[in-house]
């Protein structure tokens, strides 16, 4: 079973563009990482600030490991500098629709 997770995340007020510009050094290596599906960023609609990341997993193993990917690990780090706060991680599935 595939796996989708949906990041939101807030910038500090003004420092969005630090978001784009992280995302797009960090975008190519999870997206070549094992088992990676999706992984976009989406801007929320009327705000500078927020953002929404997509992601598509082939399993929970590779899910994991891009968690503890070297990579993502810096950008943990790093996105403290322009973030407002931790970011909200939902793992979602489909919802059966009649």
């Amino acid at each position: 079973m595939t796996i989708r997770v949906v990041v939101s995340v807030e910038t500090k007020a003004g420092l969005g563009e630090r978001q784009v510009q992280a995302f797009a050094e960090l975008a190519p290596l999870v997206r070549a990482e094992s088992g990676c599906l999706q992984y976009d960023l989406h801007r929320v609609v009327g705000t500078a600030d927020g953002f929404v990341i997509l992601e598509h997993w082939e399993s929970a193993e590779a899910l994991a490991a891009h968690d503890d990917a070297p990579h993502m690990l810096d950008a943990d780090a790093a996105n403290k500098q322009f973030r407002a706060g931790p970011a909200r991680v939902l793992i979602v599935e489909g919802a059966a629709v009649h």
